[in-house]
C-alpha cells in the first residue's frame, strides 16, 4: 500500500500480466480517483495547438497566424480545476515530488520526438531562488528525458498573473545561453500553454538564428 500524493488516501497499485512477465512496473503516485479528475484532451481539438473542443483553428492560433507565426503544438490534458490545483501545489507551493505524477505520460509522449532536441522553458533567477527548482525540467528529470537548458529568462511578472491581453503583448524576456544548430530539430517543452505567447517568444529566438523546424509541447492546454 502507498499513499496518494494528492489526497493522501492509501491505494494499491495495479499490475497487468504483461508488466509482470517483463518484470517492468510503472510507478503510480496518485490514486485512481485523483487520476480521473485530470481530463485528457479529446480527439476534437484545435489542429494547431490542441485546444480541446475546438474543431477548427482557435482564436489564439488565428492571432498567431496573422502575425506570420506557425503553431505546431501538442498537449496532453485540459487545464481544468484539478490541473489548476495541481500546479498551484506543485509550482506555487513548491511540492517538488508532484513532478513525478505525469512522468509516465511524458515518457510515452516523447517517444515520437526522438529525433528532436528537447528544450525546457526557463524560469527567472528570482523564481528559482523562491521555488527551489524549475518545474518544467524537474518533470523531465522524473521522466528520465534528456533535454537542454538553452534559454534563460529575465526577472519579470509571471505569465500566470497577467490577463490574456497582457500575455499576448509581453515583450521579449528570453535570451539564448549559447549558439544553436540550424541543422537540428527542436521541441520546446512547457508545463502550461495558455495563449502561446511564452513559447512564441522562445521560438522567435530560434527562428532568428535560422532554425527551420520547431515544435512545441505542454502537459496542459
Amino acid at each position: 500500500m502507498k499513499s496518494c500524493l494528492l489526497c493522501d488516501k492509501e491505494f494499491k497499485r495495479s499490475e497487468d500480466f504483461r508488466e509482470l512477465i517483463l518484470l517492468k512496473t510503472k510507478e503510480e503516485w496518485i490514486c485512481k480517483e485523483c487520476k480521473e479528475k485530470f481530463e485528457a484532451i479529446s480527439d476534437v481539438h484545435c489542429p494547431k495547438c490542441f485546444k480541446d473542443k475546438e474543431e477548427k483553428e482557435c482564436k489564439d492560433c488565428k492571432y498567431w497566424s496573422k502575425k506570420g507565426n506557425k503553431v505546431q503544438h501538442e498537449a496532453l490534458y485540459r487545464y481544468n480545476e484539478a490541473m489548476k490545483e495541481y500546479f498551484k501545489r506543485y509550482k506555487f507551493e513548491g511540492d517538488r515530488l508532484l513532478g513525478t505524477i505525469f512522468a509516465n505520460d511524458i515518457k510515452k509522449a516523447m517517444k515520437k520526438y526522438k529525433s528532436y532536441t528537447i528544450l525546457t522553458t526557463p524560469i527567472s533567477h528570482e523564481k528559482k531562488e523562491e521555488r527551489g527548482f524549475n518545474q518544467v525540467s524537474t518533470i523531465l528529470d522524473y521522466a528520465d528525458i534528456k533535454y537542454k537548458n538553452l534559454f534563460k529568462k529575465e526577472d519579470s511578472l509571471a505569465q500566470s498573473k497577467k490577463r490574456r491581453v497582457e500575455r499576448l503583448q509581453t515583450s521579449q524576456h528570453f535570451q539564448l545561453r549559447e549558439d544553436v544548430s540550424t541543422e537540428e530539430r527542436y521541441l520546446i517543452f512547457d508545463d502550461i500553454y495558455t495563449t502561446g505567447k511564452t513559447i512564441e517568444l522562445m521560438k522567435r529566438l530560434l527562428l532568428e538564428k535560422g532554425v527551420k523546424e520547431i515544435k512545441t509541447f505542454s502537459i496542459a492546454r
